[in-house]
């Protein structure tokens, strides 16, 4: 049984419930377990072991009689007013009455806060489900003795397996080599990825004057035409039979997966360290990531591992595996003989 004693308790339940068993004086068994032999005599007029809740047992004003507080009550629900408006006004009908037990009286009976005044709650709408496949990738910065580094980062909605990877720049050129790398990563086939509006990911087109309706959306005061030329991130992405999303401008929320993966690594990497040059920054990144994905159970996963939940999800689907996630990692294989079970 779980014991909550108070700091200065000098017994715990066993002692007591000895005490009160015992058929000895007073004076052994204050002896024996080195307690005051008033200690021994209350407890033994007790008929349990645990301790006296402390305050009043019975919760009431010592200002207001019950006659009083029925008045404040009936008030409050009848009139619906504020705290001080039922203060001003039952002061002649109730003298003793002041500010702060008017307040404790009408917390004690459920009422201090008006219902029109409480805010309704706000209803919380859950993320649509997918099945594994679905990545959001992001672009962050970090900063080495060299200089500025970007790092692309591509997690999992569903199964939360991460990959990330270290540039110099942040042009079309990396992005086209993160996707390549990340299709390549990732155990299983992508068929979703969400970016967002960036020069890497799509075409911009932004003018000024008239343009036709249907091709022409206004931003902001500004005229933004949908570019007609299928940008070379979109054109590797259909090469691979994934489907290319965007969020919407100006919603960077939209993509919150990833930005909380960015803030994971960012306090797990620049914000505890410090980096002489990008070869050491990669291998702490290397080395975080596989951390994470093998080692570190997550919430939002009931407890499993990023890899954990990838090895059920390609369990289920045998014939349309990639590879095995375990030859990703680094070191020999301590999961056993079930990650041999999926086919290569």
């Amino acid at each position: 049984m779980g014991q909550l004693l108070h700091g200065k308790a000098s017994t715990t339940y066993a002692i007591r419930k000895a005490i009160q068993e015992s058929k000895e004086s007073i004076q052994k068994l204050a002896s024996r377990y080195n307690i005051n032999h008033q200690t021994v005599i209350k407890w033994r007029k007790r008929e349990n072991v645990l301790d006296i809740k402390p305050g009043p047992k019975n919760q009431g004003s010592t200002i207001l009689t019950k006659e009083e507080e029925s008045i404040i009550i009936a008030f409050r629900k009848h009139t619906l007013f504020g705290l001080d408006d039922c203060l001003y006004s039952l002061k002649e009908i109730i003298p003793n009455l002041t500010r702060s037990s008017l307040r404790r009286c009408l917390q004690r009976h459920g009422i201090s806060k008006l219902p029109h005044l409480q805010k309704p709650k706000k209803q919380t709408k859950q993320f649509k489900k997918y099945t594994a496949g679905y990545i959001h990738i992001n672009i962050t910065q970090m900063c080495t003795q060299e200089g500025k580094l970007y790092f692309f980062v591509g997690i999992d909605r569903t199964t939360k397996f991460c990959y990330a990877k270290l540039y110099k720049d942040k042009t079309k050129t990396s992005s086209l080599d993160f996707l390549k790398n990340i299709i390549k990563y990732m155990p299983y086939a992508l068929n979703k990825i969400l970016t967002d509006n960036g020069l890497q990911f799509m075409h911009h087109s932004y003018h000024k004057g008239e343009i036709e309706e249907k091709t022409n959306i206004n931003l902001n005061g500004l005229n933004y035409q949908k570019p007609t030329k299928v940008h070379e991130f979109t054109e590797l992405c259909n090469k691979h039979g994934i489907e290319h999303r965007l969020t919407k401008v100006y919603h960077p929320w939209t993509n919150g997966q990833v930005e909380r993966i960015n803030r994971t690594i960012k306090e797990a990497a620049v914000k505890k360290y410090f980096y002489k040059d990008h070869k050491i920054s990669q291998n702490h990144l290397e080395a975080f990531l596989n951390v994470y994905n093998y080692v570190k159970p997550l919430k939002t996963l009931k407890g499993n591992t990023p890899y954990q939940e990838s090895f059920l999800y390609l369990n289920s689907i045998k014939d349309k595996c990639k590879i095995n996630p375990i030859h990703l990692s680094l070191g020999p294989n301590i999961y056993g003989n079930n990650s041999a079970n999926l086919s290569e």
